[in-house]
């Protein structure tokens, strides 16, 4: 999942999607857990209002324009797509299972041809029956180059035309034919068995083709097909969710729905959020929230709040991205300076400590499947060995140091993981300078090539539990895109490519697996990132809260089609 941060607090960082980004893998069900607290897992009443306090606002509103691990986590509340991932903790979370569709696709022999099958009693809040045509219409207009910066999967493996530009400047796409309203077949460039996984993907959201939807008017008024629908919205807020009448609960076996409403609070600060959680006073005791700040660690040791604490893995991957394209950062050298100079350990500490983060070696994280241990530039203390990254520096041509640009998000926690970096690196002659970036855009910024810097500092959770969700994205040359970019490495080496292309064709689940355990070594040789940590969650919910839990597949936030209260009076 692109881009893995959840915003529904300041401190859980790191993509996914980047969820995926597209979010977690089936292999981490490590990356779940709760707190003991009486109702944290028990069965929520039906009705109340449920209150989130967030820092930021979501990204997008627009499925096809979002792609982070909290605003995953929201379009399930509003939006029903094909496929999505299961309910609950651990592998229950990452399991992909029909939705809107009766079952999971028919491929045909080579997996290159996918049919699927609506169910009956599927309908938009207006009570229009949702058909293949609305989800044929709503993959689409997410392939319009102007809005088409959420999940890439759609235009990566599907068999689109050249210079095909959405559906208001090309028109339909022929490669996804609706043969009868309950009907949609697509065909793909490849053969790709993970299909299933991709039709749950955000910009497989259907949307009625005739009613005057526009490039931009699903960011400003969503159409729900999921068990709420948007009532008020004021961006930097609040957002006010009520029920949509017209979702049937019989035909979903993923969303308990049983909140009557839901109400965020945006533009908290980190300290103000965990103060009210921690007292959980008033609507606050109804409420949820992100990962505690790392200076308040020490404040939820007591009992009474470790019974409203739940805690897990993100599945994520916190990483600083190096331009390869800019001057310097084209230098494999200099990349690797960076790689060894850099003192992990710094940044763990900045980031809250062992309890909210491990150091990373690796780009994939401990919760992918066929992952494999290695760590090519770290010291034995991960503190960096600055005086052999001067060496390597002056070998590339750079006696006298090296400076760039890093791209920060504006939030306390990445300004401190940032600053960690720059005194690393300061000693190994190394200048970094800083430019900030509004938290709510800030993906979309590095995202377009045109106004990315040197690097920056970001994260990735796989969308679903492969390798093929998390390099591929991150480092396939065919995936460069001016805007929507996760390859912010703009790494583009042909042998990388075509190993990536040859593990696409294996059958053989285990071999693709551990042959994208064996390439993830052979591209951190040329060193496009550096992975820095992988950050865990620390969540404090309010007394009144139940059914929370660590969702493994949206970076470790709180399943927001599970939550509700225990007591509705």
């Amino acid at each position: 999942m692109k881009k893995g941060t959840v915003f529904i607090g300041l401190a859980l960082a790191g993509s996914l999607a980047l969820t995926g980004c597209t979010g977690g893998s089936g292999g981490s069900g490590s990356g779940s857990g709760s707190g003991s607290g009486s109702g944290l897992s028990g069965e929520p009443a039906t009705g109340g209002t449920l209150h989130v306090l967030q820092n930021a606002d979501f990204s997008h509103l627009d499925p096809a324009q979002g792609f982070d691990g909290g605003v995953n986590n929201f379009y399930r509340l509003i939006y029903r797509t094909l496929t999505t991932q299961g309910a609950g903790e651990g592998s229950e979370g990452t399991e992909i299972v029909p939705d809107l569709a009766v079952s999971l696709g028919e491929p045909n022999e080579d997996n290159t041809v996918w049919t699927y099958t609506l169910k009956d009693d599927i309908f938009f809040e207006d009570g229009t029956p949702i058909t293949s045509a609305d989800v044929k219409f709503g993959v689409e207009r997410s392939l319009d180059p102007s809005i088409a910066i959420g999940s890439p999967y759609a235009k990566i493996v599907l068999d689109i035309p050249e210079g095909y530009e959405g559906y208001y400047l090309s028109g339909p796409l022929d490669s996804i034919e609706t043969p009868d309203e309950k009907t949609i077949v697509f065909h793909l460039n490849q053969p790709y068995a993970d299909f299933d996984a991709v039709v749950g993907q955000a910009p497989f959201t259907p949307f009625p083709a005739d009613a005057g939807v526009t490039t931009t008017s699903i960011d400003q008024q969503p159409i729900a097909s999921g068990p709420y629908r948007v009532t008020e919205y004021q961006r930097g807020s609040t957002l006010v969710l009520e029920r949509n009448e017209h979702w049937d609960a019989a035909t979903d076996e993923v969303r308990t729905a049983a909140p009557d409403s839901f109400e965020w609070t945006f533009g908290l600060d980190a300290a103000t959020i965990d103060e009210r959680m921690i007292a959980g006073q008033g609507d606050d005791a109804n409420a949820i929230a992100g990962s505690v700040a790392p200076a308040s660690i020490a404040r939820i040791q007591t009992p009474e709040i470790k019974n409203r604490t739940i805690a897990g893995l993100q599945g994520c991957t916190t990483y600083m991205g190096l331009n390869t394209t800019k001057p310097g950062m084209d230098n494999v050298l200099v990349r690797q300076a960076i790689n060894v100079a850099m003192d992990k350990e710094a940044v763990k500490d900045a980031t809250g400590g062992s309890q909210l983060a491990d150091i990373a070696t690796t780009i994939l994280p401990p919760t992918v499947v066929g992952r494999q241990e290695f760590d090519l530039y770290g010291t034995e203390d991960q503190t960096g060995d600055p005086e052999k990254a001067k060496e390597m520096l002056a070998e590339a041509g750079y006696p006298d140091g090296f400076e760039f640009t890093l791209d920060i998000r504006n939030q306390p926690k990445m300004q401190a993981q940032a600053e960690a970096v720059q005194q690393a690196l300061a000693k190994a002659g190394i200048t970094v300078n800083f430019n900030l970036i509004d938290t709510s855009t800030y993906y979309e910024v590095i995202g377009t090539t045109s106004q990315q810097h040197d690097a920056a500092i970001t994260g990735w959770c796989p969308d679903w539990p492969t390798g093929a969700t998390f390099l591929p994205p991150l480092f396939e040359g065919s995936q460069i895109f001016e805007k929507g970019n996760s390859n912010i490495a703009q790494l583009n080496d042909p042998a990388i490519n075509e190993r990536m292309a040859e593990i696409r064709l294996m059958t053989d689940v285990d071999e693709a697996n551990a042959a994208w355990g064996e390439l993830d070594e052979q591209i951190m040789e040329l060193a496009p990132q550096v992975p820095l940590l992988y950050e865990k969650t620390v969540m404090v919910v309010g007394e009144n809260i139940a059914g929370a839990y660590s969702h493994a597949g949206f970076s470790g936030g709180i399943d927001y089609v599970s939550v509700g209260l225990k007591n509705v009076d």
